[in-house]
């Protein structure tokens, strides 16, 4: 369904390249930081149910979850769920991503509205990224303008929860790195390592953004040379 043409050119293939980038950045950074240890030996789950529980969040479980970098907080079921790599780990490195998986589920505890958004936006995210450019673009090779206008709109949705996660992601990582410092968890000179792994995976989020609208304002400009042409 998708071509090469210099919409894609322009605007798709460097937002792709820069994706790859971060890609790569993070593994690396996460990679390096893992060979630092915190001098008091805590590990990833240590840190995360330290945090859980000085916050009030005695319901919240944490639990080991198989894959590589896989960490993430279930506001369903309420549990933080981290990679092997993390959970056991006593690396600076491994505590940075616990701390901000905890923080997503204070975010939650608290009612932070972007959080709150995004969870609002799962279902049309779903549908709008899977089904919305192949409507487009089929709109556009059989010049349906129906449903390359559909396309577009549920695309659209897509994007919009791509944008809402990077405040959503941010903010985790701040109270990650304030509740580490607060409750000196990690000593100064294993917060700054932190700070850069945190930082390196919150851009794979603004690459995934990126990528989402440039392939959105692809199919826009796609549309408007379509209607040119009429």
């Amino acid at each position: 369904m998708f071509y090469i043409d210099p919409y894609y050119i322009m605007l798709v293939l460097p937002a792709f390249l820069f994706a790859l980038y971060t890609q790569f950045k993070v593994s690396s950074t996460f990679s390096k930081y893992s060979n630092y240890g915190n001098i008091r030996g805590l590990t990833g789950a240590e840190v995360a149910r330290e945090i859980l529980y000085s916050n009030g969040l005695y319901d919240v479980a944490v639990e080991p979850v198989a894959g590589q970098l896989t960490d993430h907080y279930d506001p369903k079921t309420k549990v933080v769920r981290l990679s092997e790599s993390v959970y056991y780990s006593r690396s600076v490195a491994a505590i940075g991503v616990a701390a901000h998986e905890t923080g997503h589920a204070i975010q939650h505890q608290i009612g932070y509205a972007p959080l709150a958004l995004r969870s609002g936006l799962v279902p049309i995210a779903g549908i709008g990224s899977t089904v919305g450019p192949y409507l487009a673009m089929l709109g556009l090779i059989f010049n349906w303008s129906f449903m390359l206008q559909l396309g577009i709109i549920l695309f659209t949705g897509a994007v919009a929860f791509y944008l809402i996660t990077l405040p959503v992601e941010f903010n985790a990582s701040r109270r990650a790195v304030n509740i580490l410092q607060s409750r000196g968890l990690l000593t100064w000179n294993e917060i700054e390592p932190v700070k850069k792994v945190l930082r390196a995976a919150a851009m794979t989020y603004v690459a995934s953004a990126a990528v989402a609208m440039a392939n959105l304002a692809r199919l826009i400009l796609l549309a408007g040379a379509r209607d040119d042409r009429d």
